[in-house]
């Protein structure tokens, strides 16, 4: 879904505050407490019986839902449908990193945390990590696996095959581009980082008020999307040994290359989903938006001005004869472990996703990009054609571009630091205009330090 800016992996958490999040102990002891397990005390798997379901289900409960989705009742009322003796009270405990907060104070409280929860993939480990979540197998929600894109359910899987929550949507990467400014400056739309960076410096000598993209000095879902997107493997975590790779050759290979083109001032560095940043979209400062499959409704939402100029292609590729991409977004429904109704928050759980009129709601009322391969081949879905992309199919386009996701990328258990982190070094350097590549040196120094200070193992990659 669009993001605010305000995104788990995006917002500072401080040591102290995130050792009071796991219960004012260090992380190596929550790593010792689950038995040095990466993913957290697994649950038996041991399937839960129909009968146990059934009986569940026709129980009169009321669950407790933190979710910041608009207007998800419609899908709810889906599901209370079925289930009529379940009912689902949600509450809007705030967006990414706000309601993450609220919830390590519950957990840690012992009291006061909800039945199931939103949660962005990214933020999945910082909940498995201190034994948080529900693993959903034994409630049926390996049979699903096929229904979701691949990555994605590589995204919610433990180590040892647990299902740690189920995907509700996603956000591959793409590029947005001016079309107008393009074709009045002769550039074609770039396959290749190697053409994107010489379309930029002549874009920008050509016409100085104009910028080829914005790489935001704010925004580290996109450097991680471009991570990705690279083939970077920047965290490994099994058990309690974890290997961080920030300043490995694949990621200096992406300091070298947009320290240059920000050190040139051939592309913007300011912070986006500002109004100054709304405001240089609409009057075309910037030719394009490496964004996600969410950002073209969102785009057509927030610069208006610009409607039937912009069209959408994949973002240019390191080795064009290996098309790749990465993921920036995207959330999942997880059940807090602590739950009194298993069964039914995990059956929530699934039906919220899963189910075909569900799944179909959250594309089409909240836009959405969808998690589930079905949309992804519904005509009536890919083949929606905007008039402002000029009438181009980008649904379809993205969900070609979702078929590129690697899908072994981990996320860190200490995601707020590494976003911290990253900022305070690797996005001031791009502010700044400084040395990139030795700023990503600091980045894994600090990195390394925080998680030896928590009891991790740290290896060299």
């Amino acid at each position: 879904m669009p993001r605010s800016g305000s995104s788990a992996s995006s917002t500072p958490m401080s040591r102290r505050l995130f050792l009071t999040a796991t219960g004012a102990v260090s992380l190596g002891a929550a790593l010792s407490a689950c038995g040095g397990d990466s993913g957290g005390a697994s649950s038996s798997s041991k399937p839960v019986s129909q009968a146990d379901i059934d009986k569940a289900m026709t129980t009169p409960t009321e669950l407790m839902f933190w979710t910041w989705v608009p207007n998800i009742a419609q899908e709810i009322a889906l599901f209370e449908e079925k289930y009529p003796a379940i009912k689902v009270k949600v509450v809007n405990a705030g967006q990414g990193t706000p309601q993450y907060t609220k919830l390590r104070t519950a957990l840690k409280a012992g009291s006061g945390a909800p039945d199931m929860v939103q949660v962005e993939f990214q933020a999945i480990p910082t909940f498995t990590i201190t034994n948080s979540l529900l693993d959903l197998r034994p409630y049926g929600a390996s049979a699903l696996k096929d229904k979701f894109v691949d990555w994605t359910w590589g995204q919610v899987s433990g180590p040892k095959g647990e299902v740690w929550a189920i995907p509700q949507d996603t956000g591959p990467m793409g590029m947005l581009y001016r079309k107008d400014i393009f074709d009045k400056h002769g550039i074609e739309v770039p396959g290749t980082w190697d053409e994107f960076a010489s379309a930029a410096r002549k874009l920008h000598k050509t016409d100085p008020d104009v910028y080829l993209t914005n790489l935001a000095a704010n925004q580290v879902a996109a450097w991680h999307g471009l991570l990705w997107q690279a083939g970077a493997k920047p965290y490994v975590t099994s058990g309690s040994d974890i290997t961080i790779s920030v300043d490995d050759p694949v990621s200096r290979k992406l300091g070298e290359y947009w320290g240059a083109l920000a050190d040139e001032g051939v592309i913007g560095v300011e912070p986006d989903f500002t109004d100054a940043w709304y405001a240089a979209l609409n009057k075309g400062k910037y030719a394009t938006w490496l964004t996600a499959a969410w950002g073209p409704v969102f785009l057509s939402g927030s610069a208006k001005a610009t409607a039937g100029k912009w069209r959408a292609a994949p973002l240019p590729q390191w080795d064009a004869a290996k098309p790749s991409s990465g993921n920036w977004g995207g959330s999942t429904t997880a059940v807090i472990r602590s739950t009194k109704n298993p069964i039914a928050a995990a059956m929530f759980a699934q039906f919220l996703n899963s189910n075909p009129a569900s799944a179909k709601m959250f594309a089409t009322e909240q836009f959405f990009f969808p998690a589930t391969k079905a949309l992804l081949t519904d005509p009536e879905f890919v083949g929606d054609a905007p008039s402002f992309y000029g009438g181009q199919k980008v649904n379809q386009l993205f969900a070609d571009i979702g078929g590129t996701v690697n899908s072994s990328f981990q996320w860190p258990p200490f995601l707020d630091q590494a976003a911290t982190d990253w900022t305070e070094t690797v996005g001031k350097s791009l502010a700044d205009k400084s040395d990139t590549v030795r700023a990503l040196g600091t980045w894994q120094s600090r990195l390394t330090t925080y998680a030896k200070n928590q009891g991790f193992t740290v290896k060299s990659s």
